[in-house]
């Protein structure tokens, strides 16, 4: 089988990191099967998708270094929708329905008193053609439904295993709207026809929605793609996150200066059996993800961890991999990065510590160690300098003054940066240079 999967979101918003979930266990299915991956905008809610949202959702995706075999927008299939349309109403499983919203919640509130599940009734089939044409000339546009067969709709989900979902307990979806727009229940389905969508990889709360598609799959003389829920992503307190509140986008986390790797890795791999570490890359993750070791449990995303996994991502970089991106900065050599990148968890910190510790630092010098900064000044090597230097310098200070331990080495990360903390010195001493460390020590 030649596998297709495809990513439909909405753009009417930004993508969050529960987006990004369901985005990535499809990317890595392609890559694994060698398969396609296609990026679907859902923008037929023509009131709430933007353009911009659209280009944000792109931009996204190019930073986490996912390229779409194919993009399309629904918008411009509308023919397509139009001809189903056509054959389901022909069909007699689309069927118009002139409720109002306010007729409908009343309904359901009725049938909630009366203890029963609040389903539509369906009462619109018994409409006659004088009803309609009554509710045409009161100015009622009908919203259209899908007939529902009422049965108990079975699948084996790749990821929870055999699944049942019974429809008779199922109202009727509205698939259009009164102004004659298209939901995605709808489009969705006969977009995975046409495009040949073999999987189908989505949360675990749209399991009751696939009962519905298997349907209009089935309505539409053609079988239905695998499926595979995942679970949610949630939050450090359980809770889903919000495509409109903007809550952990990944603009905000690109912003933030996050490495697309460590946001994909969280995305994907939290609420699974593989270890959270710096794999490194996509397609690494890729081969060793099996939907067996996605829990059936929650996926809940700890930001500390992100922060831990962007750091040891960090740690790792070579020189020529970050050099372009930290900027023409006078004096950052390699050495400096070296020296630099265990004390940062984001490359976005560099340039700061840098501008702190190696070019303004503003040394401190206790009155009760002055005179062991002056010696220490006295017997400063002479250049060049590599990092067997600091171990000499330290030695032979620890031999003529007896310290040892924190009171050696803490006066002197105090008189070199000013800091309590920060760079190993025996890698910063060399950067530091002769010239600059007599200049603090004075």
């Amino acid at each position: 089988m030649n596998v297709v999967v495809r990513y439909a979101p909405s753009p009417t918003g930004r993508l969050h990191l529960g987006n990004a979930r369901p985005l990535i266990l499809n990317w890595l299915f392609a890559r694994k099967n060698s398969g396609k991956f296609i990026l679907r905008f859902d923008d037929t809610d023509t009131a709430r998708s933007t353009e911009a949202f659209a280009k944000g959702i792109e931009a996204d995706l190019d930073w986490l270094g996912i390229l779409p075999d194919i993009k399309v927008r629904q918008s411009d299939r509308l023919d397509l929708y139009d001809v189903a349309r056509d054959r389901l109403i022909a069909d007699g499983r689309l069927y118009p329905a002139y409720e109002t919203a306010d007729e409908l919640d009343r309904k359901r509130k009725r049938a909630r008193a009366l203890g029963r599940p609040p389903i539509y009734d369906r009462a619109a089939l018994g409409l006659t053609d004088e009803d309609k044409a009554k509710f045409e000339a009161e100015g009622r546009k009908p919203h259209w439904r899908f007939r529902l067969d009422g049965r108990a709709v079975n699948f084996d989900d790749l990821i929870k295993g055999n699944q049942t979902v019974n429809t008779s307990s199922m109202s009727d979806p509205v698939v259009i709207r009164e102004d004659g727009s298209y939901l995605y229940t709808f489009t969705s389905v006969v977009d995975d026809i046409d495009m040949g969508v073999t999987h189908i990889i989505r949360g675990e709360d749209h399991v009751s929605n696939t009962g519905t598609q298997i349907e209009l799959f089935e309505a539409l003389g053609a079988p239905a793609p695998v499926f595979g829920h995942h679970n949610l992503l949630t939050d450090s307190e359980g809770q889903g996150f919000s495509k409109r509140l903007g809550s952990l986008s990944l603009g905000q986390l690109r912003e933030d200066g996050y490495e697309p790797l460590a946001v994909a890795i969280m995305a994907s791999i939290t609420g699974t059996s593989l270890p959270v570490e710096p794999y490194p890359d996509l397609d690494s993750i890729a081969e060793r993800l099996e939907f067996s070791m996605i829990s059936h449990g929650s996926a809940r995303f700890d930001p500390a961890e992100l922060e831990t996994l962007n750091a040891r991502l960090v740690h790792a970089m070579d020189f020529a991999a970050v050099h372009d991106r930290l900027g023409p900065v006078e004096g950052l050599t390699e050495a400096a990065w070296l020296a630099l990148r265990e004390n940062v968890s984001r490359l976005s910190q560099v340039v700061p510590l840098y501008q702190e510790v190696v070019v303004n630092a503003t040394p401190i010098v206790a009155d009760e160690d002055r005179d062991f900064i002056a010696l220490a000044r006295e017997t400063l090597p002479d250049e060049p300098w590599d990092e067997t230097t600091w171990g000499q310098w330290t030695g032979l200070l620890k031999e003529k003054s007896g310290r040892k331990g924190k009171t050696l080495f803490l006066p002197l990360r105090l008189a070199l940066t000013g800091r309590h903390e920060g760079p190993e010195l025996k890698a910063l001493l060399p950067v530091l240079g002769r010239k600059a460390s007599l200049a603090r020590l004075s």
